[in-house]
C-alpha cells in the first residue's frame, strides 16, 4: 500500500561548534586480531559492546572498563556475520550474512546457536530482536522476516516495492517495525502481527534511505545516504522533513538517538559524526580521531550515556561520549 506524503523543507543550517566543556568525546578502542572488519556494534543492559567481526567471522566482546577483547568463533566457518542486537534477556543475536543463518550468543557459556533460514532468504542483514521474536532484513533478496526462538519457526514476507532492498530496520512504540528500503525513496511499516508492510514515499525520486531509528513520539529518523540527508516522517500525518547534511557528498550513514536529545549520524566520507538538534535543527560536528571509518551502524547506551560506533576499514570500536 503506498502512501504519497508532503515533505516540509528546512531553512538553510547553521553549525554550531559545540561549548568546550560538553562537547561530546569519542574514545577508541583497538581491535588485536589481524584482519578484523567491526561491521555492527550492540551493547547490553551491563554496559559490555558486543560486536561482528565480518572478515575473521568471529563475534567479539569488549569491556569498556578494561578495554579487554574476547572473541567467539562462529561455528560454521566464514559465516561473515554483520548485523548484531543484545536481546532483553542478555542473549546476543547476529546475522550470518553468508550462510543464511541467524546466531545466538549464551555470554554466559560463550554457546554459540544457529538457527538456518528458508531457501529463499539468502542475505540476512539487519536484525533486532522485538517482543521477543527477531526481525530481519534481507537485503539481496527483497525479503523481510522474523525467528520465534521458542520454536525454531522462521515466517518470510516479500516487499512490496520489486528490488527494494529491506536494509536498516528498528522497532517502534507501538509495536510496529520500520525498515528503510534502500534501494527504493520508500519507508516502510511493517504489522509485526500479520507481516504486511505499508510504505511511504519520500517525496525525491533519487532518496535512498539507508538506516533509521524511531523516537519516543513515533517520528522515524533516517539517513538519505545517496542525496546526502537527514530526515524525519511524521507518520500520523505522512509529512517529511529534511535537513541537507555538513558535508559535500557526505553518505549519511548509520543513525542513533542520543540521551542528549539529539539524533546523531556517521557522515560515511568525512571521519565525523553529527548530532542533530530537532528543537534548534542545528548540528554539531564531532571528528572521529582516526580517519578513514566508515560507521554503518552505531547503538547507544542510555544508562552510561555512551553511543557505541564499529568503525569498520580502521579496526576499532569508537565510544562516544555525550556528557549530558
Amino acid at each position: 500500500m503506498l502512501c504519497l506524503c508532503a515533505l516540509a523543507f528546512a531553512p538553510p543550517l547553521a553549525i554550531l561548534p559545540a561549548d568546550t566543556a560538553a562537547k561530546p568525546t569519542i574514545t577508541e578502542f583497538v581491535i588485536p586480531r589481524a584482519g578484523n572488519f567491526p561491521h555492527d556494534p550492540a551493547v547490553g543492559r551491563d554496559g559490555i559492546v558486543w560486536y561482528t567481526d565480518q572478515t575473521n567471522s568471529f563475534i567479539g566482546r569488549l569491556d569498556p572498563a578494561t578495554g579487554k577483547i574476547t572473541d567467539f568463533p562462529t561455528p560454521t566457518p566464514n559465516s561473515g556475520p554483520h548485523g548484531i542486537e543484545v536481546g532483553p534477556d542478555g542473549m546476543v543475536w547476529y546475522t550470518a550474512q553468508r550462510t543464511a543463518k541467524l546466531g545466538r550468543l549464551d555470554p554466559r557459556s560463550g554457546r554459540i546457536t544457529e538457527f538456518a533460514l528458508p531457501a529463499e532468504t539468502r542475505n540476512p542483514h539487519t536484525p533486532i530482536v522485538w517482543h521477543g521474536k527477531i526481525w530481519f532484513t534481507d537485503a539481496n533478496n527483497n525479503t523481510y522476516g522474523v525467528l520465534d526462538p521458542a520454536t525454531g519457526q522462521v515466517r518470510t514476507f516479500t516487499s512490496s516495492t520489486p528490488r527494494s532492498v529491506p536494509y536498516g530496520m528498528a522497532g517502534a512504540p507501538d509495536g510496529s517495525v520500520w525498515i528503510a528500503l534502500l534501494g527504493t525513496n520508500k519507508l516502510g511499516r511493517v504489522d509485526t502481527t500479520t507481516g504486511a508492510i505499508r510504505e511511504y514515499v519520500i517525496p525525491h525520486a533519487d532518496a535512498r534511505p539507508r538506516r533509521l531509528q524511531v523516537a519516543p513520539d513515533g517520528t522515524v529518523w533516517y539517513t538519505d545516504f545517496q542525496r546526502g540527508y537527514l530526515g524525519a516522517l511524521d507518520p500520523r500525518s505522512g509529512t517529511f522533513k529534511e535537513w541537507k547534511s555538513v558535508s559535500s557528498g557526505a553518505g549519511p550513514y548509520g543513525i542513533a538517538l542520543g540521551t542528549d536529545g539529539k539524533v546523531w549520524y556517521n557522515e560515511a566520507q568525512s571521519s565525523q559524526m553529527i548530532g542533530f538538534d530537532p528543537r534548534t535543527e542545528k548540528m554539531e560536528v564531532v571528528t572521529i580521531p582516526t580517519s578513514g571509518p566508515v560507521v554503518r551502524h552505531m547503538v547507544t547506551d542510555p544508562a552510561r550515556k555512551r553511543i557505541w560506533l564499529a568503525l569498520s576499514g580502521t579496526g576499532r570500536i569508537g565510544m562516544l561520549e555525550l556528557g549530558r
